[in-house]
């Protein structure tokens, strides 16, 4: 089983991160997401026909190309795939539908994009549009620096990358490339060719690839730690009832609890507790939330609907199922192990610098994220450090791209 094997979605609109693959997922989801860590591992081991590409923190999500209903070009956000396609082939298209920051953007996009000549349907993430661009100081080197979302981007000033984008003016990092007679029946291949558009002094378009892998591969001490943990998921994987993954992968509501319920503690920026003890804190916080919709209504009527809803979530929490889950929970940590691990080694390879603007200052970060392709496939698998890039796009205490003036 390979990547190809491993992707569940079919445009490139949501990607679930790894480690949730095991509430999500059933049996087959849970035991993808460790073949799909052992997949990376080989790739970074010179052993898997495979590629890298970076998660940039872009703003908005965007797309682009030609309507294959009347050969029009266009550029449109994730709507495009609905049943009823969102596109925008004139500012008045744009303006009918959207307002602030993201008009702005989808109108410079609409400008500028049909120089590139693209042909069919690219994805990618808006970086920089004009005024958005600074030379700027950060710890004692001069940078320019592009500022989209979370993620502070910063080049090397005098370099010639630099010079390309102070030139430019938007820039775009496609990473998703789309083919199909109409929008609603539209394939995914992760990967855009940019040496197939045309250059544009206005644009700065890059691919997502992470260039240079050779140069720094998995050592044996990285090998045999990531494969000590990928052992540990298998054990784990072992002990935990089919029955209690297959529940929760046709109930995707409960799933969606747990998750965010796991996703309270990146808020909060702490580590989960012990499995046991995550699983009786699920249990309060399932309580609360349905003892809070309770509290809302006024009649009988209305309490006791939500108290039965409670109730038939709650039947989830058998003996067995608490145990499951528990082994659940220590999965979903091994793989974050692993998962860690690799991002550390690909951290090595990037040659951006990127940047957290707080408070206080600037604080140095690793990228979002990265997602993983296989080449025959074209598939790909995401894998974000979530307590560092999903924490700081929670935290107060971190100034994002947004917070401007004329940005909603």
């Amino acid at each position: 089983m390979d990547f190809k094997e491993f992707v569940t979605e079919q445009k490139n609109t949501h990607m679930t991160h790894i480690e949730d693959k095991v509430l999500y997922g059933g049996v087959k989801g849970t035991r993808e997401a460790i073949l799909a860590l052992r997949s990376m591992r080989d790739m970074l081991g010179g052993e898997h026909d495979g590629s890298v590409s970076v998660k940039w923190d872009g703003a908005p999500a965007i797309f682009a190309g030609t309507d294959p209903s009347d050969g029009r070009f266009f550029v449109a956000k994730k709507g495009i795939f609905n049943k009823n396609p969102k596109v925008y082939k004139t500012d008045s298209d744009i303006d009918n539908d959207t307002s602030g920051d993201l008009n702005t953007k989808l109108k410079q996009a609409l400008v500028y994009l049909p120089s590139l000549g693209i042909k069919g349907v690219i994805q990618g993430d808006f970086l920089y549009g004009p005024g958005d661009i600074k030379t700027q100081k950060i710890k004692g080197k001069s940078y320019v620096t592009f500022h989209p979302n979370t993620i502070v981007y910063a080049i090397p000033a005098n370099t010639t990358m630099a010079k390309e984008i102070k030139s430019s003016k938007i820039g775009i990092v496609w990473h998703t490339s789309y083919t199909g007679k109409t929008f609603e029946s539209m394939k995914q291949k992760f990967g855009v060719d940019v040496s197939q558009l045309k250059s544009s002094k206005n644009v700065w378009s890059q691919d997502a690839m992470l260039r240079d892998m050779t140069q720094y591969t998995m050592s044996k001490n990285d090998t045999k730690e990531v494969n000590e943990y990928l052992s540990t998921a298998g054990f784990i994987f072992n002990k935990i009832a089919g029955s209690t993954l297959r529940q929760l992968e046709n109930n995707q509501q409960l799933a969606g609890m747990i998750e965010t319920h796991g996703n309270s503690y990146v808020r909060a920026g702490a580590l989960p507790p012990d499995p046991k003890k995550r699983v009786d804190s699920l249990i309060k916080f399932i309580n609360d939330k349905y003892q809070k919709e309770m509290d809302k209504r006024s009649t009988e009527k209305g309490k006791f609907s939500q108290k039965t809803k409670r109730d038939e979530v709650l039947k989830f929490f058998s003996k067995q199922n608490r145990q499951s889950l528990i082994q659940m929970f220590e999965l979903q940590r091994v793989i974050v192990l692993a998962k860690l691990k690799i991002i550390n080694i690909l951290n090595k390879l990037n040659k951006t610098q990127t940047f957290l603007k707080t408070k206080k200052g600037y604080r140095t970060t690793g990228q979002e994220g990265y997602v993983a392709i296989d080449k025959l496939g074209g598939d790909a698998v995401k894998i974000v450090d979530r307590m560092e890039f999903s924490f700081a796009n929670f935290s107060p205490n971190v100034i994002k791209g947004w917070d401007k003036p004329g940005r909603n």
